[in-house]
């Protein structure tokens, strides 16, 4: 949706060492937000972005109007039954919907036979795999690791709303990922245990407010009682005004007991 930062531009990366020709686009998408989100102010910096996609080597960019991804008359929006019920979907009711839905015309505009997605957006990316299962697309989805500052938060646009203070608090997110991976290292396998590591960590600032904190099964998004399969936490919390998503994938070790936590 623009306003690219170096997630964007490590994705840009993969995509320019693995394919011919890269594109990429351009829309900040009406139907993904709610009446109450921020599609207003999102921040949009097109001919920066232009700029950052030029000198990544990008070979063209698609810049739509709303008016011409949405048409006159538009009726037609594709969902995503289940996987987009819960989590994100719960907490933002019509937004997979607009994800969905505008992915696929991108799909059908642009023809591209790989995609490049960040694990940041783990739900977003998982419903997207589906629909491209589902609807028999010739499109391959590449899931790339989080970019991170260096002190551990993921990049998003929307870091751009933090003030100082905030942007210190928002490291929590990390720290709190981080303590539940230490958990797991010294072998705990209960996610009622590491959800409640989660919180406590996440509690210790008072300018953040937990939307969910959730152990899921990777492929399903639904809840599982204890580690023993690929699954993810996720949170998403309020750090004063503005909402933050991160998570972190865990993976059976191929030849032991033990799991891999990729932040």
């Amino acid at each position: 949706m623009g306003a690219l930062h170096e997630g964007h531009a490590s994705l840009v990366r993969r995509a320019r060492k693995e394919c011919s020709k890269v594109f990429a686009s351009i829309f900040v998408n009406p139907t993904q937000f709610g009446p109450n989100e921020d599609f207003a102010k999102y921040p949009r910096k097109v001919d920066s972005d232009l700029e950052k996609l030029s000198a990544l080597g990008v070979d063209a960019v698609f810049v739509p109007e709303a008016a011409e991804i949405y048409p006159e008359n538009f009726h037609t929006y594709v969902t995503v039954e289940g996987l987009s019920d819960r989590l994100e979907g719960r907490t933002r009711p019509g937004h997979f919907r607009g994800v969905a839905t505008v992915v696929l015309k991108l799909f059908q505009i642009v023809q591209p036979h790989f995609a490049y997605f960040g694990r940041k957006d783990a739900q977003q990316v998982r419903i997207i795999q589906q629909m491209v299962r589902d609807l028999n697309l010739d499109n391959e989805i590449v899931v790339c690791p989080i970019t991170r500052e260096p002190d551990g938060l993921a990049l998003s646009s929307r870091n751009a709303y933090l003030k100082p203070d905030e942007r210190r608090a928002a490291t929590v997110l990390h720290r709190a990922l981080d303590a539940a991976r230490n958990e797991i290292a010294s072998g705990v396998r209960d996610a009622l245990r590491l959800q409640t590591v989660l919180r406590e960590v996440l509690a210790a600032e008072s300018s953040v407010s937990v939307d969910y904190a959730e152990v899921v099964d990777a492929n399903t998004f639904e809840h599982v009682a204890r580690i023993s399969r690929p699954c993810y936490i996720l949170l998403a919390a309020f750090v004063g005004k503005t909402r933050l998503i991160d998570n972190m994938l865990i993976k059976p070790a191929s030849d032991s007991d033990q799991f891999l936590c990729q932040l």
